[in-house]
């Protein structure tokens, strides 16, 4: 059954709370501000709380069951990060505070810039873009800015593997730059003959995501880089996969002159539901002046016994804000605390611990779904959702069966190259006996898949919400609290 709409729980007289006496002076509303028919439910507390508590467990998250879903790292949130985040000194800190005031807060900021530049071996790092996707375009603006910088006009053209995020072209072509599509070879790699060929006095540089989105390493990543390198370019990564390789390599010791960071994905802070989020760019030595500014800077005490203290500083050649102070900074504090908890070797661990994960995952299930490139994965893998001897179900089916076995569906038919795709991640925060009914639940499905094929195809049967028009769905989005009739 459906739950039913808090409008429909709605009974005229019943309230929830009281307000309290106004013990100072009023001042009258203007007229024109007054309103006294705010068509509001009136219902009382419980119902209330009853209401949304129903509601939170028609959800699916991390937190009930396992969220294999792969290119979008959806592992545990530790706890102790969101006590660090409601610490009053940086909960309630504002963004128009005087920075001598603020000091504790830039402090936490600045040594996470370290930390993060370190981690990905970078000279610099800007904590501000406020999601992935924000710091994709400023990496791709700081090539670009650092290209008519010197002069070289001529460069209109980014390179682009077609396993790539579907955010990477978008971003190229918000910047005004032209997209040009790189094929993969039949190892899941860059075609570097293909790559060589178009490097050119046009590159503005290549976007490329390592590990790719098949979960693949690029196994000539340096040769990659020394292309686009050799023809004047600039290499952008993509950092959506570095949950698998934190500890292990660091991008900038490859090459990379700027990646963005999911703190959403690989530092463990809240994914789903929109955000928040968080994408901090690293740089190379030759970008760091192109960093999107203000960035926090330490400066060392002029006197002696004088401290040091944090002020804001915009570098040279900055591309300008790309966004309102921080983002979102209780999510800077959250990434601050996993990697204080963790530390190099936490890291390192939790990355290799990533990578077993979906090799045993991979390994297990080889016999039963066909993988697209039979290679040692990284933090995921992909395998084809379709059978030859099963023409009727697809990836989709397998996907809506998996929640009727209490399992959040992988990513479907992504990447685009791979035929009815189900990319799948595990994280390295399951244990191995969930993998272990994980694995037996897609085992099972694949046995219904030749002998019941219905139960595929109508799945899910236990949701309270079976199958969705998705097209309809995206076309006529219904944005208010009360259901409106859909129009053709």
């Amino acid at each position: 059954m459906l739950e039913p709409l808090i409008y429909d729980l709605s009974r005229p007289g019943r309230q929830g709370l009281t307000l309290p006496v106004v013990d100072v002076e009023t001042t009258p509303l203007p007229e024109g501000l007054v309103r006294t028919e705010l068509d509001l439910p009136e219902v009382d507390q419980m119902t209330v709380v009853r209401h949304f508590t129903r509601l939170s467990k028609l959800n699916m998250g991390i937190d009930t069951n396992m969220y294999p879903l792969g290119s979008c790292t959806m592992k545990y949130n530790p706890r102790i990060n969101e006590v660090t985040a409601r610490l009053p000194g940086l909960a309630s800190a504002h963004p128009m505070q005087d920075p001598e005031t603020a000091q504790g807060s830039l402090a936490l900021m600045h040594t996470l810039q370290e930390w993060l530049a370190e981690i990905g071996g970078f000279a610099g790092v800007s904590l501000q873009p406020a999601a992935g996707a924000q710091g994709e375009l400023t990496g791709v603006l700081m090539m670009r800015a650092y290209h008519l910088a010197r002069g070289d006009l001529n460069r209109t053209k980014v390179l682009i593997p077609n396993s790539a995020h579907g955010t990477n072209p978008a971003t190229a072509n918000m910047a005004g730059l032209d997209v040009v599509e790189i094929p993969s070879d039949a190892r899941g790699n860059v075609d570097l003959a293909a790559l060589k060929a178009l490097c050119d006095d046009t590159i503005v540089g290549l976007m490329i995501t390592n590990p790719n989105t098949l979960g693949l390493f690029e196994e000539h990543v340096e040769e990659v880089v020394a292309a686009v390198h050799g023809c004047g370019g600039l290499v952008y990564g993509d950092g959506a996969n570095m949950n698998a390789i934190v500890g292990k390599v660091r991008p900038g010791d490859l090459g990379f002159d700027v990646l963005h960071y999911n703190l959403h994905k690989t530092f463990s802070t809240p994914h789903g539901g929109g955000g928040p989020g968080s994408g901090p760019v690293g740089v190379s030595a030759r970008l760091k002046d192109f960093l999107p500014g203000p960035v926090v800077v330490r400066v060392e005490g002029g006197l002696e016994n004088q401290p040091a203290h944090y002020a804001l500083e915009t570098p040279s050649k900055s591309i300008g804000r790309m966004k309102s102070f921080w983002g979102n900074f209780g999510v800077l504090v959250r990434a601050y605390t996993y990697i204080r908890t963790n530390g190099a070797e936490g890291l390192r661990g939790n990355s290799e611990y990533a990578v077993l994960n979906a090799n045993y995952l991979k390994h297990k299930l080889e016999d039963v779904y066909h993988l697209a490139y039979d290679r040692v994965c990284k933090h995921e893998f992909v395998v084809e959702g379709v059978w030859a001897d099963a023409p009727g179900v697809h990836a989709l089916d397998i996907s809506k069966r998996l929640v009727d076995y209490g399992f959040h569906a992988p990513t479907n038919y992504f990447p685009l190259i791979v035929h009815e795709a189900l990319m799948i991640e595990p994280t390295e925060t399951e244990s191995r006996e969930t993998l272990d009914i994980f694995i037996d639940a897609l085992r099972k499905i694949a046995e219904e898949a030749h002998t019941q094929p219905e139960l595929l195809q109508g799945a899910p049967h236990t949701a309270p919400i079976s199958r969705l028009d998705e097209v309809a769905a995206a076309k006529q989005l219904v944005l208010c609290c009360r259901p409106t009739p859909m129009t053709a």
